[in-house]
């Protein structure tokens, strides 16, 4: 009896589960190779059913909404089919051949237990991804300026991005999902790879799927680490108060963190914090900010020709010194490890730089070995050879890197180099060509023309002033919505400089280094009456058949601008801004006064 008793207690001390506990791992079943499959393949199908549906989003929702309100002439259409690129064809073939096959398979599931003949039959298809990662990059910059510079675009997105629908996220978080897709088809095909037998009858196609998909996949990474990218370059320009112009494509940033800075006298030691760029150092002073990290750039310093020096300072250890063309700065970091990692990135940083300029260089030298250049004589009276596109990565005049969106490459119809907008924004007539008027670079046009850089800068005229160097001396300058004529509205930045009062600039950002366009002012008839309830600070500009329209985020704004032009339309400003009047009499035209202060009489013109 006590032998039965302890057999019992010995069954109970070996399984305390049927107590209502739970069994140790090493008891439990193990999941069978097949259940794996099983489970790989039925995520694949949950995944494939919610992007279906964001897609949908995309292309039904977004695109129809927005292309709608385009076709009203609100903004361009074009402009939408570029920013959504093929969508609806990758839409169509995701919910009408993809996701039907796949819910067909895994409801066959027993009699079939394979997803490799599937995806080898589709996964050509894939390649239709292509033309959407290509223009990604274009596709954010285009969300980013319509945007910010056209109301109703800003307007529809908003609206839709406020449904339940979206889930609280934005349309470019939206946009970037079809990028993802891809690496996560590449992800669950290797696993799955992994637990099937080789000898399974779906290992052939499982393979070959994932050969086309790994390719499609490597475009997909290239452009999700883009928009990392571009996603951080937003971040640091919020914390430099939004002043600097350091969103762009080809900017990379290297490194970033807290440094220390030995002052030139007295060699104390200032907080400062620095941003490497691929391009540039930008050397910046922590500011005061009640909601995350704020900073106002102190100097830009330059790759080109930075170099880097340790130095050795007893009573401030881990130092080193940054040169550059802008300045000289002595640092000290916070340990030796923290000084040899700034040094290693930023020399590495500098002869990866060097690297992309010999690029240029060796096509000069490699285009001298096989043709001789056009000689100096001989511009615009023989046809050059082109440098073809692949042959630099910059620009072979001012060399700044080139980009898909703000700097592409142009060629030079004279000496065949090739140069980016700005520095082949001139026309010459070229013998050749029979005297037809092609695009060349400025050295080129110079030769040609005979213009000096003097004479250059008077052919060029006021709309080469820069944005930057007109607003720091104006007598106004603000962000304005402007229509002209039945066009579309759009933010531009305006200015009405010191040295030129009778004329507004119109460029399309503050730092901008050419005017989109000028309005002399001279002899305009202002208007402030109400034109629209949805822009309620708005006023008119108008002479013959010319009309602008303008629009102030504020009366206040509103006011500041109107009482400057109402003042350069009179040309009272020009003569209060050389502190004397004219001895003779001054004809002024008719200006209509703000409706506030306008009588029932019609406006009579004044005279001095």
């Amino acid at each position: 009896m006590e032998k039965k008793f302890r057999t019992k207690e010995l069954k109970t001390h070996i399984c305390p589960f049927t107590l209502g506990m739970m069994p140790p791992a090493s008891i439990c079943k193990t999941e069978t190779n097949e259940q794996k499959l099983h489970k790989i393949a039925n995520e694949l199908l949950l995944t494939e059913r919610a992007y279906v549906s964001r897609l949908d989003l995309l292309d039904q929702v977004f695109y129809c909404k927005l292309l709608e309100e385009a076709n009203r002439g609100s903004f361009p259409a074009e402009m939408v089919n570029k920013i959504f690129s093929n969508i609806s064809s990758i839409n169509a073939f995701h919910s009408k051949f993809l996701l039907p096959e796949l819910e067909k398979r895994m409801q066959e599931w027993e009699t079939t237990p394979r997803i490799g003949d599937i995806l080898q039959k589709l996964a050509p298809f894939l390649k239709m991804y292509g033309e959407y990662v290509k223009g990604f990059d274009n596709a954010m910059e285009l969300v980013k300026n319509m945007t910010e510079r056209i109301p109703q675009f800003k307007s529809i997105i908003e609206e839709i991005q406020k449904q339940k629908i979206c889930g609280s996220l934005t349309l470019q978080h939206h946009m970037l999902e079809p990028v993802q897709r891809i690496p996560r088809y590449e992800m669950l095909l290797k696993d799955y790879l992994r637990k099937l037998p080789p000898g399974s009858p779906d290992w052939n196609d499982a393979k070959k799927s994932l050969e086309i998909i790994s390719t499609a996949a490597s475009h997909s990474n290239s452009a999700i680490r883009k928009m990392e990218n571009l996603k951080k370059l937003l971040e640091i320009y919020e914390m430099l108060g939004e002043e600097e112009d350091i969103v762009n494509p080809s900017n990379e940033l290297i490194k970033e963190g807290q440094i220390l800075k030995l002052a030139a006298r007295n060699t104390s030691a200032q907080e400062r914090y620095l941003f490497l760029f691929n391009n540039m150092l930008l050397y910046c002073v922590p500011r005061f900010s009640l909601v995350g990290s704020k900073f106002t750039v102190r100097t830009r310093v330059g790759i080109d020709g930075m170099k880097i020096v340790e130095t050795h300072n007893e009573e401030y250890p881990h130092t080193f010194q940054v040169s550059g063309k802008e300045r000289t700065l002595e640092l000290q970091a916070s340990s030796e490890q923290d000084k040899e990692e700034w040094i290693k990135a930023l020399q590495e940083t500098i002869d990866a730089f060097h690297q992309r300029h010999e690029t240029f260089r060796n096509a000069i030298a490699k285009d001298n070995d096989i043709h001789s250049e056009v000689s100096t004589a001989e511009l615009g009276k023989r046809a050059p050879r082109w440098i073809r596109d692949n042959e630099v990565t910059m620009c072979m005049k001012c060399k700044e890197p080139f980009n898909a969106l703000t700097r592409r490459r142009h060629h030079c119809r004279a000496c065949g180099h090739v140069v980016c907008w700005k520095c082949s924004d001139y026309k010459a007539q070229l013998e050749y060509d029979g005297g037809k008027l092609s695009k060349v670079c400025k050295d080129c046009y110079q030769i040609i023309s005979g213009f000096t850089d003097s004479e250059e800068k008077k052919r060029k005229g006021i709309l080469e002033i820069e944005s930057a160097e007109v607003s720091g001396n104006s007598v106004v300058c603000s962000f304005l919505q402007y229509m002209e004529k039945s066009k579309p509205w759009q933010k531009a930045w305006c200015v009405i400089p010191k040295q030129d009062p009778l004329v507004l600039y119109m460029y399309g950002a503050p730092q901008d280094v050419r005017a989109q366009a000028t309005i002399p002012l001279l002899g305009y008839i202002v208007d402030d009456m109400l034109r629209s309830a949805d822009l309620p600070h708005s006023f008119k500009l108008t002479q013959s058949k010319s009309v602008h329209s303008f629009a102030a985020d504020s009366e206040e704004l509103k006011q500041k601008w109107l009482k400057i032009i109402l003042l350069a339309v009179t040309e009272i400003l020009v003569l209060e801004e050389n502190f004397c009047l004219s001895s003779h009499h001054l004809h002024i035209p008719h200006v209509l006064l703000p409706s506030t202060k306008r009588s029932n009489e019609a406006a009579l013109p004044v005279s001095y």
